[in-house]
């Protein structure tokens, strides 16, 4: 787990942010995730104590999280709807996002911060619709953290009162433990995975809260059970929403479409409420 080897420490690691494009977020170290079984921490790692794992664990989620909440509070500002798209490789998510601000064009601003390794391809695509986009390479880096996504928002500035996407790096696992600073994490599943993928990977969907069951446009060729899927999505998070929709032919796209624009409107709405009780704090203070 990324909380174990610390590569969601920013701390020591260098970040070039002086480029258009990229960020190179190299890492000088390789994860090791190999389990020999799980204690106090969940994990056990040879030559760490159960109490120094743990310990590590809230430093590096300790540290992320505030960065978050700088992150989630200049996005509250701008009245800005904030989506963490988690995946695995391969599950259609850059196709989905080429698709969904296609279909959002003319509606209200949207801004993308991409994740990968290595490259700038899925950023390429992105800004091919017109959106603006900034691609962060996390190097050997496995995920993105608050303080990259942070670094993106000073770049690419938030997207007043619009939608602001950040396609994460193609991992099921590493992801579900970092806040980025987002309203909602949407974890995208394609058909072609097999509908297990929520009881392997089950913190992902438990701090999901929109699961998007992608590609169905294949399901007549393909031997995979929606009901069992949502079931064991279910329970593992009872609370979480699924749209089943293939970015492919649009079937099913509505729906997600009205998710983006209920979030988008609760978004907005707490910016005003927001607006209106520092607006009563000063006249209270002018009238103290």
């Amino acid at each position: 787990m990324c909380t174990v080897c610390g590569c969601g420490d920013t701390h020591g690691h260098s970040h070039d942010h002086g480029h258009d494009h990229d960020h190179h977020h190299d890492h000088d170290h390789d994860h090791d995730h190999q389990h020999w079984g799980a204690g106090l921490a969940g994990v056990h790692v040879p030559g760490l104590s159960q109490k120094r794992i743990v310990q590590i664990e809230k430093d590096i989620l300790g540290h992320n999280d505030a960065l978050a909440v700088t992150n989630r509070q200049r996005l509250a500002e701008a009245g800005v709807f904030a989506l963490n798209l988690v995946s695995s490789p391969g599950s259609g998510k850059t196709t989905l996002l080429v698709e969904t601000i296609g279909a959002l064009s003319g509606r209200f601003p949207v801004a993308v911060i991409e994740g990968d390794q290595q490259t700038s391809f899925d950023a390429d695509r992105i800004r091919a619709t017109g959106a603006p986009a900034v691609q962060v390479n996390t190097g050997k880096g496995c995920h993105l953290d608050a303080h990259m996504v942070g670094h993106a928002l000073d770049r690419l500035g938030p997207p007043e009162e619009g939608v602001l996407f950040v396609e994460n790096v193609g991992n099921l696992v590493c992801p579900a433990a970092f806040d980025l600073g987002e309203d909602a994490k949407v974890v995208v599943l394609s058909v072609t995975e097999g509908e297990d993928k929520p009881l392997k990977y089950p913190d992902m969907f438990h701090a999901a809260s929109l699961m998007i069951l992608n590609k169905i446009d294949l399901l007549p060729h393909l031997d995979f059970d929606v009901a069992r899927c949502v079931g064991y999505a279910r329970q593992v998070n009872p609370g979480i929403k699924v749209i089943e929709l293939s970015a492919k032919t649009r079937q099913g796209f509505d729906a997600w479409l009205d998710w983006i624009a209920a979030g988008r409107k609760t978004a907005l709405a707490r910016r005003a409420s927001s607006l209106e009780a520092k607006l009563r704090a000063v006249r209270q203070s002018l009238e103290d």
